[in-house]
């Protein structure tokens, strides 16, 4: 069953792309090419929607990061403390880690939101630009900033909730486990650093 699943799959991708790959060089034969240009998308919508689009993402990515590490530490917490309830109250450090990364969010979610400002639509092209580039801007450094501590949240939660389930059998490998879940938790770190960077040039509004 799984060979011809795998055949189906694979004569789905070949006709795909076989007919992308068709109606590309028909456009660019026939002089139609700027048909794949989406230049038109950005330049229409507006720079507020990417700027908040982007505050959005870096807040609910992170919380989504923050809720899954929870889940996955506290299940094993819970499950493990009925064998050792020592381990209770000293493996909440791995909650109060995945708890951080939501704060990383809200953090850079404030940041972001600073950048913002009104700006006036017929103004002269150096003031559109520079507002489109802060829009884009905020938004890459929204995406950036909810990646990273999305994948912060489920790294911290799967190690916190493996340092829960060891110091349940033995307590002397919770210490070795949390070295690891600290470097985890760094990555969170490193996406607030690089969201930051993102749009340290960046401002919006009428001022050139």
């Amino acid at each position: 069953m799984g060979y011809y699943t795998n055949k189906y799959h694979l004569a789905l991708y070949i006709v795909f792309y076989s007919a992308i790959i068709i109606v590309g060089l028909y456009y660019i034969l026939s002089g139609l090419g700027y048909r794949f240009d989406i230049g038109w998308f950005f330049e229409a919508t507006s720079p507020f929607m990417w700027a908040d689009l982007g505050i959005g993402l870096a807040i609910s990515l992170s919380v989504v990061g923050a809720a899954w590490g929870i889940f996955a530490t506290g299940s094993s917490i819970v499950g493990g403390g009925v064998k050792a309830p020592r381990i209770k109250t000293k493996n909440l450090v791995s909650i109060i880690f995945c708890e951080a990364v939501a704060i990383y969010g809200i953090i850079m979610a404030i940041v972001l939101s600073n950048n913002i400002a009104p700006y006036d639509a017929t103004a002269a092209k150096d003031i559109l630009r520079k507002n489109y580039f802060g829009g884009y801007s905020i938004f890459a450094a929204g995406l950036t900033v909810g990646l990273s501590n999305l994948a912060c949240g489920i790294c911290v939660g799967i190690v916190g909730s493996g340092a829960a389930l060891a110091d349940a059998q033995n307590a002397s490998l919770f210490v070795k486990v949390l070295i690891v879940e600290i470097f985890g938790s760094a990555i969170g770190l490193f996406g607030v650093i690089i969201g930051i960077i993102q749009v340290s040039k960046s401002a919006m509004g009428n001022k050139p």
